[in-house]
């Protein structure tokens, strides 16, 4: 078996597949989820605060000297991707919830009826053999 064909059907197995899709689609959401917090949620906080813009926040531990730029602490960045962390974590906690759910559904399938007792087995057997007749 040549090389290509075994990566072939290495990359066509369903589980390869599926994280592809999976990691595509969970980047489009932590872009999205990006975009609301620092677009939307983040700046009614900020004004509620006193008009402070998080992605400014910063605490300075050199300052500018010539050509070299300051060094900064900006612990306004890391709220805002600690607020997408949880968001996101959150909306992935959600959705495996309801996995969970709906396959605990599945699995809860009625129970089988029960078995006929021995009188109702004999009774069945001597009904089937006076109908052959």
């Amino acid at each position: 078996m040549s090389m290509m064909s075994e990566f072939r059907d290495f990359a066509m197995r369903g589980n390869v597949v599926d994280m592809a899709v999976g990691i595509v689609i969970g980047g489009a959401f932590g872009k999205i989820v990006s975009s609301f917090v620092n677009d939307v949620l983040m700046p009614p906080i900020g004004m509620m605060l006193g008009g402070v813009d998080f992605s400014s926040l910063a605490v300075t531990l050199k300052a500018a000297v010539g050509e070299a730029e300051a060094v900064t602490l900006n612990y306004g960045a890391f709220i805002q991707t600690v607020v997408d962390f949880l968001i996101i974590a959150f909306a992935i906690f959600m959705v495996i919830k309801a996995m969970n759910n709906m396959k605990k559904k599945e699995e809860e399938a009625p129970p089988a009826p029960p078995k006929p007792s021995a009188e109702e087995t004999l009774l069945t057997e001597i009904r089937d053999l006076l109908n052959r007749d």
